[in-house]
């Protein structure tokens, strides 16, 4: 039996690089709609290489298949603060992990969203050494909890792990949330994001599907 499991953090008010404001409303027009003001890497999202100027591809050149298939999920919650994510935290991941397939990072960071100084300033980062190891290994979609890959308030390491990342064909999906309702081991994950001609990013619906024949049979699609 399959099981759907929504990794996407919600876009609200408050919400760093959001906001909503009717335009019309029942009462006045006969329908509500609004009005999105909306940063391109708010919320889950994924990035394009012009991001960091990684490489030419945009966010409406990313095809489809590259952004979903087969994943492997590994649990890291109770990671430090500030930690340095290394190949050695995959654990038997490493060892049974097949080029095209995608990784997930359970940090469990997703809980303190709504406190921007730890949440954003304070997150767990890829080392150089598993974002080389992601571009070795053909890594389709790197997912992360926090709100970025590396440290944002350091731009030379935020710009280099970024750019070993994008320019080497790697995906990334930052600010999963939901994560730890995954059972650890293999799944099947997808990351949808607006297809915005030029784009250097946007929030995506992201989202697992648990049950291994259900799993292996999208990926077979896929294949």
């Amino acid at each position: 039996m399959s099981k759907i499991i929504d990794l996407t953090l919600a876009l609200k008010a408050g919400m760093r690089g959001f906001a909503s404001e009717p335009k019309y409303t029942v009462a006045r027009d006969g329908w509500n709609a609004s009005t999105l003001s909306l940063y391109t890497h708010a919320g889950t999202h994924m990035d394009s290489q012009i991001h960091f100027e990684a490489g030419p591809e945009t966010l409406d050149q990313i095809p489809l298949e590259r952004c979903l298939g087969p994943a492997w999920l590994v649990n890291l919650a109770g990671i430090a603060p500030k930690a340095l994510i290394e190949i050695t935290h995959l654990g038997d991941v490493a060892k049974q992990f097949q080029p095209g397939d995608s990784l997930l990072l359970r940090t469990d960071w997703s809980r303190h969203v709504d406190s921007p100084s730890i949440y954003r300033d304070q997150l767990p980062r890829i080392s150089e050494g598993l974002a080389r190891w992601c571009v070795e290994r053909r890594v389709k979609i790197l997912g992360v909890e926090p709100p970025s890959i590396a440290d944002v308030t350091n731009l030379p390491e935020v710009t280099h792990i970024h750019k070993i990342l994008l320019g080497g064909g790697v995906n990334i999906v930052e600010g999963l949330t939901n994560l730890d309702a995954l059972a650890p081991g293999k799944l099947f994950f997808a990351a949808l994001p607006l297809k915005i001609s030029g784009g250097d990013g946007c929030p995506c619906r992201a989202f697992a599907v648990e049950g291994d024949a259900e799993a292996e049979q999208l990926a077979r699609l896929l294949a």
